[in-house]
């Protein structure tokens, strides 16, 4: 695996001086992969039926070994025609290739990129290789700190500790699906099949299971049609067929399906249509987007469901939050909150503090349970102090081994005393401020030389001014509807 990422990644370099970047190249690997593995599995792409611009239609031979022939500008067109007719397809092979574009000009090095898939069998690989391979250029691109990386990427190590605890298992009952509303390259996904199949020990799954999910469990969305391609062909790596939409989760009203779990990292920011959705099924008017994807998540879980969902701290004490969470815990169990440790979606977020909520639909929250894995604890880094499975071993512990989170628990469990449950009568006291339910003294405070890093302060700066500029937005909104001062909230008036 090691070897075929350092190979691919090298060229990834090379490439760079013909104007292709680190996420123009994965995607470009998305398409030839595809190509390539089609052929080995024997699919035939010789004679794609497409229509040119005056509606023609003409069929070309969008093969492996058509486009391996080729050279020169000849190569290069060929590579244009085929993802363009491949686009027109209807399935899989539509969604795959929607929009895709070639970002070559130079012959030699998509040539030079061809001879470099060719080498290997991809089919023949196992698939947790070929997939990690594929997952590795990722965490490459991400690593790199390019900007953007960051919507293609979750780390691997909070996903699979958010699986473990959350036990997506496809064999609860014949219509059990999982969901990614805001899916990404598609990790969550990934690891739900892969602990499914850890689950199953390599033993015979039956022929309707297998179809089933292959077909019917995984599910997902997402707004940007790179991401969104790049989970497609991730989920085709695994041997999976899922269907991944393409929109807004939050500006479109979703449609009848729901699902039994939800797992999901919104994207993190502010950037976006900035004004509040029109949707019915959304009881707080915000256009605060991590709020908006709780109340999304609400509205798509079955009753009974579960979630668990990354949010970053400005979503725990926004203006609008504590309305948000005081309906969440009305009509959903909020049984634990994870927080997260400085440092976790370095680089690309370096400076973002994050969350974990994790809820059950149809049922009012009685108690919250919160561990802190964040407070003196060496801020994550990813070289000298990368995120470990170890950072999350405990809280693993903590959360037992009931996904509904019906473990036996006692703050006991943690010999650091991270682990605290709040009554829901403590949480209105708060004003519903999930952020404010804390315990630990931070050490780093009162140490000089432990003091947060430079970005991390500023990113905190930025939280507090938007959420206060969001304050002054609500006031001057009340003062010109002719409200008046009277009008005006207890939460903007105590800002």
């Amino acid at each position: 695996m090691t070897d075929i990422v350092q190979k691919l990644w090298g060229f990834c370099h090379t490439l760079r001086h013909d104007g292709i970047d680190y996420g123009d190249y994965i995607e470009q690997l998305t398409h030839l992969l595809f190509l390539k593995m089609a052929d080995e599995k024997g699919i035939d792409l010789s004679g794609i039926e497409t229509k040119n611009g005056h509606g023609k239609v003409t069929r070309i031979d969008c093969s492996w070994p058509a486009l391996e022939g080729k050279s020169g500008t000849d190569l290069t067109q060929h590579y244009v025609d085929v993802l363009r007719a491949l686009g027109q397809q209807r399935g899989l092979l539509g969604d795959i290739f929607t929009d895709a574009m070639s970002r070559f000009t130079n012959p030699v090095s998509l040539k030079k990129l061809i001879g470099l898939i060719d080498e290997t069998e991809w089919t023949a690989l196992d698939i947790d290789v070929k997939a990690a391979a594929f997952e590795g250029l990722l965490e490459k691109a991400a690593s790199e700190g390019k900007k953007g990386a960051g919507q293609y990427f979750t780390p691997r190590i909070l996903i699979q500790s958010l699986v473990r605890c959350m036990k997506p298992d496809p064999r609860a009952h014949k219509q059990f699906t999982i969901c990614d509303p805001g899916c990404g390259s598609g990790g969550f996904l990934v690891s739900s099949y892969e602990w499914f199949i850890d689950q199953t020990k390599g033993g015979a799954i039956d022929r309707e299971l297998a179809r089933r999910i292959k077909h019917g469990t995984y599910f997902g969305q997402d707004l940007v049609a790179r991401p969104r391609r790049l989970a497609l062909m991730n989920l085709y790596l695994h041997g999976l067929e899922p269907e991944i939409k393409f929109g807004d989760s939050i500006y479109e009203v979703p449609d009848s399906r729901r699902f039994d779990v939800v797992l999901t990292n919104p994207p993190f920011g502010t950037k976006g249509a900035n004004q509040a959705p029109d949707r019915d099924d959304f009881n707080v008017e915000t256009s605060n987007k991590q709020l908006n994807f709780i109340q999304h998540v609400m509205t798509i879980l079955k009753p009974g469901g579960r979630a668990a969902v990354v949010v970053p701290d400005n979503c725990l004490f926004a203006d609008q939050a504590g309305e948000v969470f005081k309906i969440l815990t009305e009509d959903c169990d909020l049984y634990t909150v994870l927080r997260l440790p400085n440092g976790t979606f370095s680089p690309y977020s370096p400076g973002t503090k994050t969350n974990v909520i994790f809820f059950t639909k149809g049922m009012p929250t009685e108690k919250v349970w919160v561990y802190d894995a964040r407070t003196n604890v060496p801020r994550i880094t990813k070289k000298d102090r990368p995120l470990m499975p170890e950072h999350f071993k405990e809280f693993e512990r903590c959360y037992g081994s009931d996904p509904f989170g019906r473990s036996k628990r006692s703050p006991k469990d943690s010999k650091e005393d991270r682990w605290r449950a709040f009554s829901i009568d403590e949480v209105k006291g708060r004003d519903y401020k999930i952020d404010s339910l804390k315990w630990l003294k931070d050490e780093s405070l009162d140490d000089a030389d432990e003091l947060p890093e430079p970005e991390e302060l500023a990113t905190d700066a930025i939280e507090e001014l938007e959420a206060a500029v969001g304050d002054l937005n609500n006031v001057l909104l009340l003062l010109e509807t002719g409200n008046g001062s009277g009008a005006i909230s207890k939460t903007a008036k105590e800002k």
